[in-house]
């Protein structure tokens, strides 16, 4: 070919590619194989669609399955983007920077294996980034509050958003860096349900914000048939598989009660209050105090820093039904005056308040007002047990009695385990929205029971906290009961006489003038 064709050919294919990501991505990049090397791309069906909707939509979210080489596919739009157009700055951010890095390094292996007439020259070639004298560049950093704040971008890629720590406030930030025309693309596997990434996609699905939704099951790849599904339940296991092959979200994510479960009491069990009560209506009753009945209120008093809630939940301790509950940014005093009046309201319920740091501000409102029945702890802290904890919770001037509920590490995970007990049981009767709602974000972080970064978990604490005194209160009521019919026995036995068992013991009473007597026996026969 002559040197003047063969440049025509070049400015040809240079056009095409320039006009064609997916044609330039299938005839000129070359992808890593874990196996075979360096491959060429080839695309599939379901690839060049997604390729499309980058194109046509700003905004991109992508619930995906495992190994769908998505991560692969934006890395190859990256490197379209920034070798035929000037000046665009690209941002990778991962849970981790390995993997965030792992993109970036796609992007440079095709970089690097492009002809000679397509690649553009670097002025800057590493781990982390890759930048063209054009002025384009990609950079890959781990998640951080200020991950991409600084800089405006033209495409930001969050890859397996749904691990993302802190998201929101990096979506806060960099949403405004995107605010002159800048794409973002979020792809993940689900990871449980409330968090950034499951409220973004069911915002999409529903319309109700900006972004375009991309669902890519399994079976879209043409190498997997039902056999490779089997194989994946053997491997992973039934939840897990369903989480990375399904892209199932109720069961995703190491969340403490199962979601399944979780959405099941959504639908039977949430109902909205019959009444909303105080300045800021987060009061909520769905039952009024019932005089026949003893309850048990427990609270979670909030930091004080502003981060977090002060929480509070009632419970009919017979039938484990959640009556009422409190939620609210409020002073510690005012929280305290709050516990007492609706403790009281609801037959002296039995009120727990954990002692931990500001909690002990709460507890000292609480006993200023004189409230007989608070919760009593065992300084004792080989004990664990509620039932030592509550022997003596009245004997106030017992040195090894500490008021409120101590939340160690020897009891946290106990009272997690009872929370996670009652609800695999269904045995709990649970009304609040709110607090279903926090239970689908409370995870398993590094074994530890916590709410995902960037949501809170002060419902489900001291719900759990209720249910863990609950049978104990349960337990001291009946025991009052009994103690209560005994006593009233006795009291009794004693007011009527006894039944003679002698003459000598016999009643008689002087009925003539020389001292006769007669018996009056009769009286108690």
């Amino acid at each position: 070919m002559k040197p003047k064709q063969l440049k025509e050919v070049i400015k040809s294919e240079y056009k095409k590619c320039a006009q064609d990501p997916a044609y330039f991505m299938k005839k000129y990049c070359m992808v890593q194989h874990p196996i075979k090397g360096k491959v060429p791309f080839h695309l599939w069906a379901y690839q060049e669609e997604s390729l499309k909707t980058f194109e046509e939509h700003r905004f991109n979210i992508i619930l995906k399955a495992r190994q769908l080489g998505l991560s692969t596919l934006s890395a190859g739009y990256s490197l379209w983007m920034m070798t035929f157009h000037q000046d665009k700055n690209i941002l990778v951010i991962a849970t981790k920077q390995d993997t965030a890095k792992n993109l970036v390094t796609k992007v440079r292996v095709m970089h690097a294996n492009l002809p000679s007439w397509l690649k553009q020259k670097c002025t800057e070639d590493n781990k982390l980034s890759l930048r063209y004298n054009n002025g384009s560049q990609i950079k890959a950093v781990s998640s951080g509050e200020d991950s991409g704040r600084s800089e405006a971008l033209s495409l930001l890629i969050l890859d397996e958003a749904a691990f993302i720590d802190k998201i929101e406030p990096i979506w806060a930030a960099a949403s405004q860096t995107l605010s002159t025309g800048g794409q973002c693309i979020a792809l993940s596997t689900p990871n449980g349900i409330g968090n950034w990434f499951h409220k973004t996609w069911v915002g999409a699905e529903d319309g109700t914000n900006d972004w375009n939704f991309i669902r890519l099951h399994w079976n879209l790849h043409p190498e997997r048939d039902d056999e490779w599904r089997e194989e994946q339940n053997r491997l992973l296991g039934p939840s897990l598989a369903a989480q990375e092959c399904d892209c199932d979200f109720l069961t995703s994510g190491q969340t403490v009660i199962d979601g399944v479960i979780l959405e099941e009491y959504k639908q039977t069990h949430v109902t909205e209050p019959l009444e909303k009560r105080g300045v800021d209506s987060n009061l909520w009753i769905w039952q009024p105090a019932n005089y026949t009945k003893d309850y048990v209120l427990s609270a979670d008093v909030s930091r004080g820093d502003g981060s977090d809630y002060s929480a509070f939940h009632i419970m009919e301790i017979e039938t484990m039904e959640q009556v009422a509950e409190y939620k609210g940014k409020i002073s510690t005093k005012d929280f305290g005056n709050l516990c007492v009046n609706t403790a009281t309201e609801y037959n002296n319920a039995l009120l727990v308040v954990e002692n931990n740091n500001i909690g002990w501000a709460t507890l000292q409102q609480c006993i200023d007002r004189g409230y007989e029945n608070l919760f009593y702890t065992s300084k004792d802290l080989k004990y664990v047990d509620t039932e030592h904890q509550m022997s003596n919770r009245y004997r106030v001037s017992d040195r090894n009695m500490v008021a409120g509920f101590s939340m160690t590490m020897k009891t946290r995970p106990l009272v997690i385990a009872k929370l996670e007990e009652y609800f695999r049981e269904k045995s709990v009767i649970v009304r609040s929205n709110r607090l279903i709602d926090e239970l689908f974000v409370f995870i398993y972080n590094n074994n530890k029971a916590e709410a995902m970064q960037g949501y809170n978990d002060d419902l489900v604490m001291s719900f759990a906290l209720t249910l863990w005194v609950r049978d104990t209160a349960l337990r001291l009521r009946n025991e009052g009961i009994e103690l209560t019919k005994r006593t009233l026995s006795g009291v009794a036995s004693q007011m009527l006489p006894q039944t003679p068992t002698n003459k000598t013991n016999s009643w008689e009473m002087e009925v003539g003038p020389n001292g006769e007597k007669e018996s009056l026996d009769w009286l108690i026969n």
